[in-house]
């Protein structure tokens, strides 16, 4: 399971380094290889719950199985791909099963060991499998992409993948039949859920490029508006809601949520503008664009152990507005940087800041967005943090960076455009975040700390 999970949080963050060379293999901007990150994290985040609501329904090792399946042969699919738009169909695929295949390897590793120690355990390898995937898929990506080619950085997880399906069926134990009354799958809501940023992003990459049909734009971001409007109305009158409305009664869960959308959109694209920085404006390889970012991986590490001890001294508002604030002042760095034409080294000061707002911001977040839940709440309400977290990156990537690069704004600075539509979503965020309670008591602290 921790294999299966070390390399989907591998593909979040591995294709950053290979932009390069596959916009310059398939002649394509900057602008439009924003599909290849939005392409997973819309469909992985917008198809999360449902995929864990499958896993209950059908048997966590079926849809282990399946989602597991599915993300190889994207996998492969994608190492192959001879057009660009294959390659995005292939990273729709990745994010629909990394949706289906991690609540059923998560909810595997809580059954297979009982609660208390060794079950604490078994979550900590966990997470630190993930975090180890998201922090060395950066240096990965630069050394997989320098000598082998970016077709490898997809290629290379297939064999990983068939052993944990083989681990899987030796290992994983059935599933008891299928309930003939169980309730039925909200399908509706989850594809309206996913088709809502996915119409976005069309509408937004659209708009800056030259030739698009008039109707395209207006059409798409309001085909967006809708499947928006549909899905909260499919949720109020569903008999088993894929995201329960009655969770939004939270004013601190609400906020939290939101919050961890505009923070994760700022954090998303600061990540492909230290890419398109390093190596479309200062012509670094892939290998030394992937060194030079290694010191955003080791402060990511060091951030995610000291942020537990600030937490229980400060409370979750001061660190997620903390967390917005330094994650400001790398987007600032980031303008003066490329404005100023400096070095990669220059970009280091940004990367450390991006790590603390990080690490500070969405820890606390993730603390907020299960404040007052039940036992019986604990396990949606996550997966509503997961999916804001990815749904509002995904999101702030198509914006940001799609109408930043956008061909139509050649005459201005792509970098100075994408940071100041960042920083517009973080000052959002911090007005946002306020709502979310501070802690009256040192008690209080302590219990957030947990």
């Amino acid at each position: 399971m921790s294999m299966l999970q070390f390399f989907i949080a591998v593909d979040v963050t591995v294709v950053n380094i290979a932009l390069p060379s596959i916009g310059a293999d398939f002649d394509v901007d900057g602008h439009t290889l924003t599909w290849v990150v939005v392409g997973y994290t819309v469909t992985g985040g917008g198809l999360l719950m449902l995929g864990g609501r499958l896993g209950d329904l059908l048997g966590r090792r079926r849809v282990l199985l399946l989602g597991t399946g599915l993300f190889g042969a994207a996998s492969l699919l994608a190492g192959l791909a001879p057009t660009f738009a294959l390659l995005v169909v292939a990273r729709l695929l990745q994010g629909a099963g990394e949706a289906i295949a991690l609540p059923a390897a998560m909810a595997t590793i809580v059954l297979m060991f009982p609660e208390g120690p060794r079950r604490t355990r078994a979550l900590s390898v966990w997470a630190a499998v993930a975090s180890c995937g998201l922090v060395l898929g950066f240096v990965l990506s630069g050394i997989i992409t320098a000598h082998l080619g970016w077709r490898w950085i997809f290629l290379v997880s297939v064999p990983f993948i068939l052993v944990v399906l083989l681990a899987a069926v030796f290992l994983v134990g059935g599933d008891r039949p299928v309930a003939e009354d169980a309730p039925p799958l909200d399908l509706l809501g989850a594809l309206l859920l996913t088709a809502c940023p996915l119409l976005l992003t069309f509408g937004v990459v659209g708009a800056g490029e030259p030739g698009t049909p008039a109707w395209v734009v207006p059409g798409a971001l309001a085909g967006a508006v809708a499947a928006g409007a549909g899905f909260v109305r499919v949720e109020a009158r569903s008999r088993n809601p894929l995201l329960p409305l009655r969770l939004f009664a939270n004013r601190t869960r609400v906020a939290a949520n939101l919050t961890t959308m505009l923070l994760s959109g700022g954090l998303s694209t600061s990540f492909l503008l230290f890419t398109f920085y390093l190596q479309d404006r200062l012509g670094i390889g892939p290998l030394g664009a992937g060194l030079t970012m290694l010191p955003l991986a080791v402060s990511l590490i060091v951030f995610s152990m000291l942020v537990p001890r600030l937490l229980g001294r400060w409370g979750a508002r001061a660190c997620v507005l903390a967390g917005i604030g330094f994650t400001a002042a790398a987007m600032a760095a980031i303008a003066l940087v490329s404005a100023s034409r400096a070095g990669g080294v220059a970009m280091v000061p940004a990367m450390l800041l991006l790590a603390a707002g990080m690490g500070l911001g969405l820890v606390g977040l993730q603390y907020a967005a299960v404040s007052g839940v039940t036992e019986d709440d604990a396990g949606i309400a996550s997966g509503i943090q997961r999916a804001a977290d990815q749904l509002g990156g995904a999101t702030g990537v198509a914006v940001c960076v799609g109408i930043g690069f956008a061909p139509t704004l050649h005459s201005l600075d792509p970098f100075l455009v994408a940071t100041l539509l960042a920083a517009g979503g973080l000052v959002t965020g911090v007005v946002v975040a306020w709502r979310i309670p501070a802690p009256a008591r040192a008690a209080d602290l302590r219990e957030q700390a947990g």
